[in-house]
C-alpha cells in the first residue's frame, strides 16, 4: 500500500492525460483536471503524514522534502485547473482555439504535471534529469498554444535555451558519475552520492556542480539563463503560466537544493554558496533593472518570477535552518501568489485583448473582484504582510545577518525596493486610472481559485502550524546546519 502511495501522484494526472487522449475535453472531462490535481494534493498530504517510504525498487522515494513539493505540485495543479474550463470557453468564443487543440491541452497540462510528480519522487540524479527534460518537451507546445506568431517565437526561444540548460545539466551528471566511480560509488542515489561525498574528487566536482547549477539554474529562470521566462510566461495560457512559474521554476530549483547537499560535503560549504549568492544578486539585478522600463503586465509577472527565484537562492546560499524553512515557506507562497496573479491577468487579457499596461484602466471600478484578487496577489508578490512571502522573506533576512551574509541580504533589499517602486508604479495606473467603463465578469469557477489561493497564502503568513513539522524535516533533509 505504501508503494501504491508513492506512485499514485505520477498515475493520477498520466491517467487523467490518458482520459483526456481518449475522452476529449467536453463539459463533463473538463473538470477532470481539478478531480487529478485535488487527488494529487491528497496523495501529497498522505506521504507527508506516512514517512519516508519508496517504490519500484527504490526507483522513486518520499521524504519530507520531495512530499513538501508535492504539495506544492499539487496545489498551484488545483488553482490552475479549476481556472481551466473557464479560460479555454473563452478562447473558443474568441476563435484562438478548438476542439483538437483543447483535448492537446488536457493531455499535455496532465502530463506535465504528472512529469513534475516524476521530477521530486526521483530517487537519482539521473531520473530527476529525465523527468526536468521531459517538462521541457511537454511545455513547448502549451506555450506555442495559440499558434500566433509571437506564441511559436516564443516557444522555439524557450526550447533553444532550456535544451542548452539541460544539456549542460546532464553534462554535470556524467561528471557526477564519473567522479563516483572513480570512487567506487558506482550510483546516482541521492543517499548513496549524500553519503560517500567526501570520496568523490573535488576537481570534478566543481565543474559537475557549476554545470548542475547553471543547467538547473536555467529552467529555474536564474540569471544569466532567464532570457526565456519573460516570452513563454507570457504566451503561454494563463493556467499554463501558473503552473510554469507557480510550480515548475521550483521544481528545477529542489533539484539545486539536492545537488547542494551533496556538494557541500564533497567541496565545502563555501563554493556552491559563492556560486548562489553570484545568481542570486544577479537574478534580483537583471529583474529590478527590466522592471523599471516594462510596458506589459503579464512579462512584469515573469520577471517578478526571476526576482523570487533569486531570493530563494539566496536563502539557499545562507544554508541554515531558518533560511531553508523560510526557503520552503517561499516555494509555496510564491506558488500560491503567482497563480492568483496569472489567472487575474488571464482573465484580464480575455477581456481587453491586450496585454498592454496602457490598455488597462479603471480595472478597480470595472472589475472589483479581479481588481481585488490582483492587487492582494501584487500585494502578496511584493512581500506585504499578512502573506506568507513576507515571513519568508524576513526569514530569509534574519538567517542572512546571522549567517554573516549582511551584505549580500542588504544589497539584496534595496534591489526589492526597485522592484516594489516599479511594480507599484505601473500596476497603479492599471488599477486607478480613468478610462473606459466597461464592466469585467468573472466567472465563479475563476473567482473560487483567486480566493482560495489568496485565503491560503494569507494564512501560512499568520501561521505554519498545519506545516511547521514538515518544514522543519524537510529543512534537514535539504541540509540546513544549526
Amino acid at each position: 500500500m505504501g508503494s501504491l502511495l508513492v506512485i499514485a501522484p505520477v498515475l493520477v494526472p498520466a491517467a487523467a492525460a490518458g482520459s483526456y487522449a481518449v475522452l476529449g475535453w467536453n463539459r463533463i472531462t473538463a473538470w477532470l483536471g481539478a478531480l487529478s490535481a485535488a487527488g494529487l494534493l491528497a496523495c501529497a498530504i498522505a506521504l507527508a503524514t506516512a514517512g519516508r517510504s519508496d517504490a519500484l525498487g527504490g526507483l522513486l522515494l518520499s521524504d519530507a522534502l520531495s512530499a513538501f513539493m508535492l504539495i506544492v505540485i499539487g496545489a498551484v495543479a488545483l488553482l490552475a485547473m479549476l481556472a481551466s474550463p473557464a479560460y479555454l470557453a473563452t478562447e473558443l468564443a474568441h476563435g484562438h482555439t478548438g476542439p483538437r487543440a483543447m483535448r492537446r491541452y488536457g493531455v499535455l497540462t496532465q502530463s506535465f504535471i504528472a512529469a513534475m510528480a516524476l521530477a521530486v519522487l526521483a530517487s537519482s540524479l539521473g531520473l530527476l534529469w529525465v523527468a526536468i527534460e521531459a517538462t521541457t518537451i511537454l511545455t513547448a507546445f502549451l506555450v506555442g498554444h495559440r499558434r500566433t506568431r509571437r506564441a511559436t517565437e516564443a516557444a522555439w526561444k524557450y526550447v533553444v535555451i532550456c535544451s542548452v540548460g539541460i544539456a549542460l545539466a546532464l553534462l554535470g551528471v556524467v561528471m557526477v558519475h564519473y567522479a563516483g566511480t572513480h570512487a567506487g560509488v558506482a550510483s546516482l542515489d541521492w543517499a548513496v552520492l549524500a553519503e560517500h561525498a567526501n570520496r568523490l574528487d573535488p576537481g570534478v566536482m566543481r565543474i559537475a556542480v557549476m554545470l548542475l547549477v547553471l543547467g538547473f539554474g536555467t529552467k529555474a529562470g536564474l540569471a544569466p539563463m532567464h532570457a526565456w521566462l519573460p516570452d513563454a510566461h507570457s504566451q503561454a495560457p494563463a493556467p499554463v503560466s501558473a503552473l510554469m512559474s507557480g510550480v515548475l521554476l521550483s521544481v528545477a530549483f529542489y533539484a539545486i537544493l539536492r545537488v547542494k547537499v551533496i556538494a557541500d560535503v564533497a567541496l565545502g560549504a563555501g563554493f556552491v554558496r559563492t556560486l548562489l549568492v553570484i545568481v542570486a544578486l544577479a537574478s534580483l539585478a537583471v529583474a529590478a533593472s527590466l522592471l523599471l522600463g516594462q510596458r506589459d503586465y503579464k512579462r512584469l509577472l515573469a520577471y517578478s518570477s526571476i526576482e523570487h527565484m533569486g531570493l530563494l537562492a539566496l536563502g539557499a546560499a545562507i544554508g541554515n535552518s531558518l533560511a531553508l524553512v523560510a526557503v520552503l515557506l517561499h516555494i509555496l507562497g510564491h506558488g500560491l501568489g503567482k497563480s492568483v496573479l496569472f489567472l487575474s491577468a488571464g482573465q484580464l487579457h480575455q477581456a481587453v485583448g491586450s496585454s498592454r499596461i496602457h490598455a488597462v484602466r479603471g480595472l478597480t471600478a470595472r472589475a472589483p473582484l479581479l481588481a481585488g484578487a490582483f492587487s492582494l496577489g501584487l500585494l502578496a508578490l511584493l512581500g506585504l504582510p499578512p502573506f506568507s512571502l513576507f515571513a519568508s522573506e524576513l526569514g530569509i533576512a534574519r538567517a542572512g545577518f546571522t549567517a554573516g551574509l549582511g551584505w549580500a541580504v542588504a544589497l539584496a533589499l534595496v534591489l526589492m525596493l526597485v522592484i516594489v517602486a516599479a511594480v507599484g508604479r505601473h500596476t497603479r495606473r492599471m488599477l486607478l486610472g480613468g478610462g473606459e467603463s466597461e464592466a469585467i465578469a468573472l466567472p465563479r469557477s475563476v473567482a473560487v481559485p483567486l480566493v482560495a489561493g489568496l485565503a491560503a497564502c494569507a494564512v501560512l503568513g499568520i501561521t505554519i502550524w498545519p506545516l511547521h513539522s514538515l518544514l522543519q524535516a524537510a529543512a534537514t533533509i535539504a541540509g540546513a546546519t544549526p
